[in-house]
């Protein structure tokens, strides 16, 4: 067994073992912990199949802000998670169909994978020709043979932030909020109001 073949158990094995935790766990704060430890193990992967720059993202948008800003809210927001669990033995069935679902779709495509004679032209380097970096030959592949797909996943991500900010946004009666046109058009007259307080006497 070579070294890389040692480090790829042992990152696969970690990344495993990590992303069940990551759902059987009962503290969300130890979730989150597990979470940043599956996404540093299958940056390890990736470095292993030569591919550097998504490793480096990988570490640096999900470990560095995605991860980050979970581990936030749970310990922000103080979310009853025993309440929140009642009452999730109902979704079993439709949960274990999907996840049977994903199981053969996965089985189908590996062992498409394996059998099918086209597999090793498809597994060739996309580019060909020396002297290019892992970073620019994901970029062309990108923005050139993947342009409207890339274009199209954004645009899902655009809907799926404005969705949010939609259904979370909520106008609450009685709460004072800011008036750009009052405050441009301000000025001493209606800003200053002065009382004249007696000597002994409160406003």
């Amino acid at each position: 067994m070579t070294v890389a073949s040692l480090f790829f158990y042992l990152f696969s094995v970690v990344a495993t073992a990590s992303a069940v935790m990551v759902i059987s766990s009962r503290n969300p704060f130890h979730s989150v912990l597990f979470l940043i430890l599956t996404f540093f193990n299958a940056a390890g992967l990736f470095i292993l199949m030569g591919a550097e720059f998504l490793a480096l993202i990988l570490i640096v948008v999900y470990v560095g802000a995605v991860a980050v800003l979970f581990l936030f809210v749970v310990m922000m927001l103080d979310v009853d998670f025993t309440e929140l669990r009642r009452g999730t033995l109902g979704y079993l069935p439709i949960g274990g169909a999907i996840g049977m679902i994903l199981l053969v779709e996965l089985l189908l495509v590996l062992g498409t994978w394996h059998f099918s004679g086209e597999a090793g032209k498809i597994a060739e380097p996309i580019l060909a020709g020396g002297g290019v970096t892992n970073t620019e030959a994901l970029g062309l592949i990108i923005y050139t043979k993947y342009f409207f797909y890339f274009q199209v996943a954004g645009l899902v991500l655009l809907v799926a932030m404005i969705g949010a900010i939609v259904l979370t946004l909520r106008h609450k009666q009685g709460i004072r909020r800011q008036n750009i046109n009052d405050q441009v058009a301000r000025n001493p007259a209606s800003a200053i109001e002065i009382r004249q307080v007696k000597p002994g006497q409160g406003i």
